[in-house]
């Protein structure tokens, strides 16, 4: 891994957004393609997504939407211990999704003046589940989950067909899709399946959908951006990041595990550690020669943290990491300090945030409860993680009667005509005019 020094500079916000590790994604070039994709889906419809499917998955599906008999097979199938950890994640998920439900709030601000504030669902999703290097039950459950805590009455999931299993979606993820209700499956990937989702495909009976959300590669990330407007998004997801903060008291091995998983998603995964001691980023070093060398995707993760996204990054301080840390808005953020509640105080940009050694990304990526679909490329900056709140509305109800409108008219007229916009004035004087 490269080594970034920034002991002995202050640098400013600016500068250090120059320093910052991070793959220079050509999203121009996704676009030009994502364009295409789109627009193939919205003239040809379902031919359009075999088509896609064969040029770009290796393999033409028998059928675009999956039979409900094939999802009710792949639960009964299913191995009983993945079916175990599964239903345990999808029911901490909910538990902690339920927490961020909002309660309807009615503000009185004066006899017979009221503004209701109620959260409405909106009506129809489409949740999206990559299927290229890995396989995602996981994300089935973080998709799923929260839309239906938040009242989501129609869900649509889509994942790319796989070759392996004749063009229809990998079985453990149509499980996964049984085991949360959801019958609704298409086996379509890339921006080719966010198109479908924007605009729907008659043919297969997919409507139009409200939300999309699931992180993809870049395409996925042009396509979300491209439909923005047609459809809400969640945020333009791209490849894994994991930044670590630690200090000389932290287990270097533990630290190069943490950076090794998430690697191993795929070439472009970013894995930064940023420390105050060159003793310890040295121990860490060495713990990653062995664990990148002896993990299953041994030559994935090298790549990933040979590549220019990828560093260990010397500080001042832990100040000073927190600062870097916040410049950079991580996906996902380890603290592995002596005090990390200190560290967190000092943070204000990630997607998740683990305190301590016993809680790496691997938990919240599967069990901890919390949602694993998260922003990334620095979106933390300004847009959070997936939870029941990405599927809610706020809607505000006004309710005055003629008393409480009546006390208001005077500044009414006087604020619509210095608007001159005197209509809306006359709008309110109306009601208290005889016949």
């Amino acid at each position: 891994m490269q080594l970034i020094d920034l002991r002995d500079i202050q640098p400013n916000r600016v500068d250090l957004d120059d320093l910052i590790p991070r793959s220079k994604n050509d999203f121009s070039n996704a676009t030009v393609v994502a364009v295409d994709l789109i627009a193939a889906v919205r003239e040809h419809g379902e031919a359009a997504l075999f088509d896609q499917a064969e040029r770009l998955d290796g393999v033409r599906p028998t059928q675009i939407r999956i039979h409900a008999d094939e999802i009710g097979r792949a639960v009964r199938e299913l191995d009983p211990l993945v079916r175990d950890a599964i239903e345990e994640s999808i029911r901490r998920v909910t538990v902690a999704s339920e927490a961020q439900m909002p309660k309807p709030v009615v503000t009185e601000l004066g006899p017979g003046a009221q503004v209701i504030q109620r959260w409405q669902p909106v009506r129809r999703v489409g949740l999206y589940v990559p299927g290229g290097k890995a396989v995602y039950p996981s994300s089935v459950v973080m998709n799923v989950v929260p839309a239906q805590v938040a009242g989501v009455s129609s869900i649509a999931l889509a994942s790319p067909a796989q070759k392996q299993f004749g063009g229809s979606v990998h079985p453990t993820i149509l499980a996964a899709a049984g085991l949360l209700g959801v019958d609704e499956v298409y086996a379509m990937g890339g921006a080719g399946a966010v198109g479908a989702f924007a605009y729907g495909v008659p043919s297969i009976g997919l409507d139009p959908v409200q939300v999309i959300t699931g992180p993809g590669n870049i395409y996925v990330a042009a396509a979300k951006r491209l439909v923005r407007g047609v459809a809400g998004i969640d945020s333009e997801a791209g490849p894994t990041e994991i930044l670590v903060i630690a200090d000389a008291t932290a287990n270097a091995r533990l630290v190069a595990a943490d950076l090794v998983s998430q690697a191993e998603h795929d070439e472009m995964a970013a894995a930064v550690l940023v420390t105050d001691s060159p003793e310890f980023a040295e121990r860490v070093r060495s713990e990653l020669a062995a664990a990148a060398a002896s993990t299953h995707h041994a030559e994935r993760v090298a790549v990933a943290l040979a590549g220019q996204q990828s560093a260990i990054v010397l500080v001042a301080d832990l100040a000073a990491a927190a600062a870097f840390s916040n410049a950079y808005g991580p996906e996902h953020l380890e603290i592995q300090t002596a005090e990390p509640g200190a560290v967190l105080d000092l943070i204000d940009s990630a997607g998740a945030i683990f305190l301590g050694e016993n809680s790496p990304v691997s938990l919240g990526d599967y069990l901890a409860g919390s949602n694993h679909v998260l922003p990334t490329g620095g979106q933390s900056h300004f847009s959070s993680g997936l939870g029941a709140y990405t599927f809610l509305r706020p809607q505000q109800i006004v309710n005055y009667d003629r008393a409480a409108l009546e006390a208001v008219e005077a500044r009414i007229v006087a604020l619509s005509s210095a608007e001159d916009l005197p209509a809306h004035g006359d709008a309110v004087t109306a009601r208290f005019i005889a016949g």
